[in-house]
């Protein structure tokens, strides 16, 4: 690591093996990291609404062959909450593709592997579009493209994935609404989406929340919501026929809404070079559904020329 890079916050309380920090990037904006293991770089960006605390059930396994990286997304967890600026630009998956990059220059990695849930699948999919000699690999997690979702929006999507255009309303409104009741909206959240009863912990939904309930990361989430439904749409229609160049391996629920409105590995074929996956027996979030069966199929790929 550069200098003064890494400002070592502990021993991570939930994921064993791992250390805490806040690594500052070259924007000035300061990312909660946890980090363990050996191997090549191995990188997993949670979604919404979760932080880091959604890998704990695989990233121990992961780290016994790479160096695990687990981030906060800007505007989530302990990581910085800046503004959203103009066009709610500052949380545009290309700015928080951005933050990914120069994370990995500050901790002196050229090319890692890239693994997203939800909201990070799609700051992966900016990633590997404007940085292609950076990626050597992506691993999506129960989206498909963001345009693709709201191009064939019908009244099951509009109603399955309602924040999708509540948290775009202007602020304040989704903001001073769930903060009335933020443990409320989690919850229901989480639950709605999860097909595996009590596959959140206690704890861990505990941390979520103490994340969640802060008004300055409500207002980010919406702000990143915001943006998808304008910046980033407007930057991925610039792109033209600009496609993913590196293998893209998809992972999504059986259950979830993704995997019963779509037919995703074909989504991402219009959108990547190489396209494989498989559906797992799970709703939205395999990674605390069913860990084993994920871990099952992510690592064949994971060490395919390592």
């Amino acid at each position: 690591m550069n200098d003064n890079t890494w400002i070592d916050r502990g021993p991570s309380p939930f994921i064993p093996g791992f250390r805490l920090g806040d690594v500052t990037l070259a924007s000035g904006v300061r990312l909660r990291v946890a980090m363990g293991g050996n191997g090549p770089p191995l990188l997993l960006l949670h979604g919404h609404p979760q932080n880091h605390l959604t890998w704990h059930k695989v990233a121990p396994t992961l780290a016994q062959e790479f160096s695990v990286i687990l981030p906060d997304l800007r505007g989530y967890g302990d990581s910085d909450k800046p503004p959203g600026g103009e066009g709610h630009r500052n949380y545009s998956k290309r700015v928080m593709a951005q933050d990914i990059i120069q994370l990995m220059d500050r901790l002196n990695y050229n090319t890692f592997i890239f693994v997203g849930h939800d909201r990070g699948g799609r700051v992966g999919h900016r990633l590997a579009l404007d940085y292609p000699d950076r990626v050597s690999r992506c691993i999506f997690i129960d989206i498909t493209p963001t345009a693709t979702m709201y191009a064939l929006t019908n009244k099951t999507f509009a109603t399955r994935y309602f924040w999708w255009f509540f948290l775009i309303q202007p602020a304040p409104l989704p903001e001073k609404m769930i903060g009335q009741d933020p443990a409320f909206f989690l919850r229901q959240h989480i639950d709605a989406q999860n097909k595996t009863p009590d596959a959140t912990e206690p704890a861990i939904f505990a941390d979520y929340l103490r994340c969640y309930q802060h008004p300055d990361m409500l207002h980010a989430v919406c702000e990143d919501y915001r943006a998808a439904a304008t910046t980033d749409l407007e930057d991925d229609a610039s792109d033209g026929e600009k496609s993913i160049q590196c293998p893209l391996f998809l992972l999504w629920g059986e259950q979830g809404t993704v995997g019963q409105l779509y037919d995703v590995i074909s989504t991402w074929q219009e959108k990547a070079r190489e396209v494989t996956g498989v559906g797992l027996p799970c709703g939205h979030s395999p990674q605390e559904e069913v860990p084993g069966e994920m871990l099952g199929h992510l690592l064949p790929f994971l060490r395919r020329n390592n």
